[in-house]
């Protein structure tokens, strides 16, 4: 696999209602990952942490050539885990429940071609900037996606549905995992966005799109979109990851050693 410089900017906000930022992520590159803990305190921030520390082993050791089969061990270690955590905690307290979902981005070789290999569970979002416009990779795996992949609801139904936040798959669930994956030429993807629900559920798509596309430095944007969702009311935790590969980003300025430094403070800031 061929050498490719990202640039990437990440930003969190616990929003205006919650107490506890159950959100998790991680940018180790050519790692990328957000999590959305279910569950309340001790349990969906454990569990979106868990999904973040199996990704993290995973860069320290990540074979481009076995991105596939990693991105898959990493979701079973986690899975195994939180299941553990669950049931540790359900024989104290029953019907506890600690569950997460998670996106993640990672680069891999496919047969002597860089490629973005993307992979989702839940309802946590990987979009793309490609041209100029904004494409929802990833799939909500919820009850009104599947309303609307019926044809019982429309898009626009199911932004007020009272089960708009149910989901159909999550780290954790008894039943276990099925992630779906996408795998994308590195040349379709000017800009990568990973998020948490707290950045859909409050702002539109359109309004994704025009951040994403006037602001160039991509730890603004993050910033921007975190800003935006919590502004917009902040009823969840928001949490927004923005990838860029360098050469196909219409804006070329951008301040490496500036970017170097913002990461060791964030890597120093988590525990």
């Amino acid at each position: 696999m061929r050498n490719v410089d990202l640039h990437h900017g990440s930003s969190s906000d616990v929003g205006l209602v919650r107490k506890v930022n159950e959100d998790s992520f991680l940018v180790a590159p050519p790692v990328f990952v957000v999590a959305d803990g279910m569950g309340g305190h001790s349990g969906g921030d454990v569990a979106s942490r868990m999904v973040v520390e199996e990704f993290q082993r995973l860069a320290e050791v990540y074979d481009p050539a076995r991105g596939a089969e990693h991105v898959a061990d990493a979701f079973a270690r986690a899975q195994a885990r939180i299941v553990d955590y669950g049931n540790a905690h359900r024989a104290l307290s029953p019907g506890w429940h600690a569950g997460t979902t998670a996106v993640v981005a990672v680069l891999v070789d496919d047969h002597g071609v860089t490629k973005w290999l993307l992979a989702n569970v839940g309802d946590s979002r990987i979009y793309r900037i490609t041209e100029g416009r904004l494409e929802q990779i990833s799939v909500d795996h919820s009850v009104v996606q599947e309303l609307i992949d019926a044809g019982q609801i429309t898009p626009e139904e199911a932004a007020v549905h009272p089960e708009r936040h149910v989901i159909t798959r999550a780290l954790g669930s008894p039943e276990g995992i099925e992630p779906d994956f996408f795998l994308l030429p590195l040349g379709s993807v000017e800009r990568l966005l990973l998020c948490s629900d707290g950045v859909t559920g409050m702002i539109e798509d359109q309004e994704i799109e025009d951040i994403l596309e006037t602001v160039p430095d991509p730890r603004d944007a993050a910033d921007r979109l975190v800003r935006a969702a919590v502004a917009a009311g902040g009823r969840d935790n928001a949490t927004a990851v923005v990838v860029d590969v360098v050469g196909l980003v219409k804006d070329a300025s951008y301040d490496s050693q500036r970017q170097l430094q913002s990461l060791e403070s964030k890597l120093g800031g988590r525990q």
